[in-house]
């Protein structure tokens, strides 16, 4: 990445959220929570390219693509979908959206956390039937839930859970093969 596109990076850090890293020294870990709020125009994009950028700098390289994809979609859901709860919500206030990495030696787990305290849908065997697909299979496609299944694919396993303040969290986790490059066993 050019010192340019890194500058601009840091920069619509500072204008869309707010980091919070925390280590447990008694972890061979790497954490890292990404505030941003839904409705800025580019918080999916920059939730994209913080992952690539978090998880390329811990060393692990072999999810890169998934794990954007994956933030993409849960972001993406809290962006469109996500109202909040009434005791958390007040007048101009923005939609918070908390993207939490927990990098351990064997796993990645991914946590897209909202305020609003409705279950997801968690898509349940095949959203459609491969016989139907043909000319036409757009038609076939259902019109929500495609994100989630998307994340069912690429990750591991996919679960969500409710938060005690209100709110929820949609979790991920990712299978890592070696490890994180840089983390010590």
């Amino acid at each position: 990445m050019d010192a340019r596109k890194t500058e601009h990076l840091a920069n619509e850090l500072d204008a869309y959220a707010h980091w919070f890293v925390a280590q447990d020294p008694s972890s061979a870990g790497h954490f890292l929570t990404l505030t941003l709020f839904a409705e800025f125009p580019d918080t999916v994009r920059v939730a994209r390219d913080m992952t690539a950028s978090f998880l390329r700098g811990a060393g692990v390289h072999d999810v890169v693509d998934d794990a954007r994809l994956a933030v993409s979609e849960l972001v993406g859901n809290v962006v469109n979908h996500a109202v909040t709860d009434r005791h958390l919500a007040y007048p101009g206030g923005a939609r918070r959206v908390d993207v939490t990495f927990k990098i351990l030696p064997k796993w990645l787990f991914i946590g897209v956390a909202d305020e609003d305290s409705t279950p997801p849908v968690l898509p349940v065997g095949e959203a459609f039937s491969p016989g139907l697909m043909g000319e036409l299979s757009e038609a076939v496609l259902p019109d929500t839930g495609r994100g989630l299944l998307i994340v069912q694919r690429l990750a591991v396993a996919v679960w969500w859970t409710p938060e005690d303040r209100g709110g929820k969290t949609v979790w991920c986790r990712f299978d890592l093969d070696g490890g994180p490059t840089d983390i010590p066993h």
